[in-house]
């Protein structure tokens, strides 16, 4: 992190009074609840039982005078529909007295549940239209808070039926799935104290930063979050300046309030920091339950977008907002820890822990593996298709980084060879020392899409924007199923010790494709991971079938995380949004290039040509080279860029009018994207050649060099 001293709004002695200030958090709860309903509500926070409706009254009550003395006055389910993003409705609560008076109140009933209307939400066909029943539901294993002075309680979001209509039903199935089957494994290894397991999560995330005024001039960037057109700038991230360099005063005080908000809001920021591209920045949390961390993230997101208006700034959170410059990605750490504080991808001292670490680290890969197109499927947006693969993320091709340490001692494992590292040897699972497996004994690979950290795995692949709900939704479901078929088979064996040792074995010899410790930037790996029978699944239109596939349908369905029509609405509405992105981008890229594109070139050429007239009057010696020939290349330009502008709203008329929806997002991907390439190459070299005075928006230098 840098080190450089910016300021503060807040004095280092208030920090700890002013964390999780607008929490409704353990502390709070212990102090406000009578001694028997805060240990029922935390039995249901903590193990995952089912709520005593006759607490919901009293901790109604005391949430609500605890919100009351906190300057709230209203309150609403807070919950996460398919839209990617957060929703929620108001309720004051005041009740009327009967003599013209009020008083404030907030029972069990409104707590426990809501009814907003959900016709109105993403629903791939669950609901029709007319159909406006929905249901919120408290969450108590995430914490209420206060945001804008209006108390806020996680829900989950459900249709009339019991359909999940939303991304946290489906997270806390998930949750619970892993939980379920890592604890069928931990009996066998003797665990008896532990009664839950968790996964957990430190989403690092990237973002730009530029000023809201040059923001407001840019149509593409208001209505679509990147940029449709824009030369790249002479100088953008080579020198490698910007990485880790000072923080600028502007960014810095930002930052500081960011970080204010955020500790307010019980959310761990921690990292701050430059990245690699100019006005690109990052913050990293600490890890915590991935339930917690995926409300945090949603919170991170929207409270940057909050407090850079503050600061006359605008907050860029789309994958690849500039053409030609790093995109912005979510790096997803994620783990499994037990109750007793024990973390399961952490190798440990003894033998019989480090061939419980070999047991989860192998389910793990098997999962990878087998489930590749699942977590492709689970970072596909329109807006990540630009930046996977694009030398700066990883690519579209899913595999794993275990470090060559690691990985030699799975190859040791699996021949039973030898594996000597300060003297020490393994020959069996479980029966000899597996050497104390240090955190940091290979370099990171920033190019895996899926690498082992030392007691974490990083998923690289999320796009800036993305809720982490998706992708952890699956690493929980595919890792779970592993587990699940792993104890299925240690359960029944004779001989667990023998058992456990083949089972590794195997699972490392069929499944070690998966493995790549190099270079995932490279044409030569895009060539063997051919080879090797991995997926490369390009853009979200490919990937987003994978997601109704039988076998990922005999996955979801076993372990209860989705139904088969939970399953279908879920892609219904992926491939939707796929669509609507991409034609709301051409839209905007014609409406600018008709507007404003062709009118300034015009404009610019007409005046060179007076330009050059009036030269060769005064004088027929006189040269107009730059004149005739700028505008001469530029008369190419607008009739070329005119030309195809019509043709991009002929194909989008045509893709309109296809109606299965996978097909239209082919036409797209094929078509619509590529017209939109081709005019945009005409509009950035209009650009190039054009006086800055005639441009109709701010350029990509004013963009990223304005704050």
């Amino acid at each position: 992190m840098n080190t450089a001293v910016f300021p503060k709004t807040t004095e280092t002695g208030r920090i700890p009074e002013l964390f999780g200030s607008m929490v409704f958090n353990d502390h709070v709860m212990k102090e406000r609840l009578p001694k028997e309903t805060y240990k029922a509500l935390k039995k249901t926070m903590e193990l995952g039982k089912h709520l005593d409706p006759s607490i919901a009254g009293v901790v109604a009550n005391a949430m609500k005078d605890w919100a009351v003395e906190k300057g709230a006055t209203h309150f609403t389910h807070w919950f996460q529909p398919m839209t990617g993003i957060t929703a929620e409705k108001h309720d004051s609560f005041i009740s009327p007295e009967g003599n013209g008076t009020v008083i404030m109140e907030f029972s069990g009933k409104e707590l426990v549940k809501g009814e907003p209307d959900a016709s109105s939400f993403p629903s791939g066909g669950l609901r029709a239209t007319f159909e406006a029943r929905g249901y919120t539901a408290w969450d108590p294993s995430s914490y209420a808070f206060i945001k804008d002075n209006t108390l806020c309680i996680p829900t989950v979001f459900c249709s009339y039926g019991g359909e999940a209509l939303d991304k946290k039903t489906p997270l806390l199935r998930s949750m619970e799935a892993i939980n379920k089957e890592a604890l069928r494994i931990l009996k066998l290894f003797g665990s008896t104290d532990v009664t839950r397991v968790n996964t957990t999560v430190g989403p690092e995330q990237e973002y730009f930063l530029i000023d809201e005024k040059l923001f407001e001039k840019r149509e593409d960037l208001k209505l679509c979050g990147r940029t449709l057109f824009g030369r790249k700038p002479p100088k953008g991230q080579e020198l490698e300046d910007h990485y880790f360099g000072v923080i600028k005063p502007r960014v810095a005080a930002f930052m500081a309030d960011l970080d204010e908000e955020l500790w307010k809001l019980g959310i761990f920021a921690k990292t701050e920091h430059n990245e690699v591209a100019p006005a690109q920045h990052e913050l990293a949390p600490i890890f915590t339950d991935t339930n917690l961390a995926t409300d945090h993230n949603q919170l991170m997101m929207e409270t940057m977008k909050k407090v850079a208006k503050r600061h006359g700034l605008a907050c860029l959170l789309q994958e690849k907002p500039f053409e030609g410059i790093n995109g912005s990605g979510k790096h997803n750490n994620w783990s499994i820890s037990t109750n007793t504080g024990v973390n399961l991808l952490e190798p440990g001292e003894s033998p019989r822990e480090n061939a419980q670490f070999l047991l989860f680290l192998t389910a793990v890969i098997k999962a990878v593996d087998e489930y590749q197109d699942l977590l492709r499927v689970s970072v596909a947006s329109a807006g990540n298709d630009h930046r996977l693969g694009a030398n700066e993320a990883p690519p579209a091709i899913v595999s794993m980084f275990l470090g060559d340490d690691l990985t030699e001692i799975l190859e040791a494992i699996e021949t039973g060879k030898a594996y000597s590292q300060k003297d020490k040897e393994v020959m069996k699972v479980g029966v000899h020392i597996l050497p104390r497996f240090p955190k940091d004994t290979t370099d990171r690979n920033r190019t895996s899409p899926f690498a082992f950290t030392g007691n974490k795995f990083e998923f690289r692949m999320l796009g800036s924007d993305l809720s982490i709900a998706g992708p952890n939704i699956i690493l929980n479901t595919i890792v779970a199923e592993e587990l699940s078929q792993f104890a299925d088979e240690l359960e029944k064996a004779a001989d667990f010790n023998e058992a456990l040792e083949e089972l590794i074995r195997r699972t490392i010899r069929e499944h070690k494709r998966i493995i790549f410790n190099g270079n995932n930037y490279s044409d030569e790996w895009v060539k063997e991971a051919e080879k090797r029978g991995l997926l490369n699944l390009k853009t979200t239109a490919d990937a987003l079938p994978s997601f109704i596939a039988p076998k990922n349908i005999e996955l979801f369905t076993k372990h209860r995380i989705f139904t088969t029509a939970e399953l279908h609405s879920r892609y219904e509405i992926l491939m939707e949004v796929y669509c609507k992105k991409l034609r709301i981008e051409a839209l905007t890229m014609s409406e600018m290039a008709r507007r404003e594109i062709l009118p300034a070139i015009s404009k610019y050429a007409s005046s060179l040509v007076k330009t050059a007239l009036e030269k060769k009057r005064l004088s027929e010696d006189l040269p107009a080279v730059y004149e005739t020939e700028t505008a001469r290349r530029l008369s190419e330009l607008s009739a070329s860029l005119g030309e195809k502008i019509l043709k991009l709203e002929d194909d989008l008329d045509t893709a309109a009018a296809i109606s299965d929806i996978g097909e239209q997002a082919q036409f797209y991907k094929e078509r619509i994207l590529i017209d939109m390439a081709e005019a945009r190459a005409d509009a950035d070299e209009a650009e190039g050649i054009s006086a800055a005075e005639y441009w109709p928006f701010p350029t990509y230098t004013e963009l990223l060099y304005s704050v």
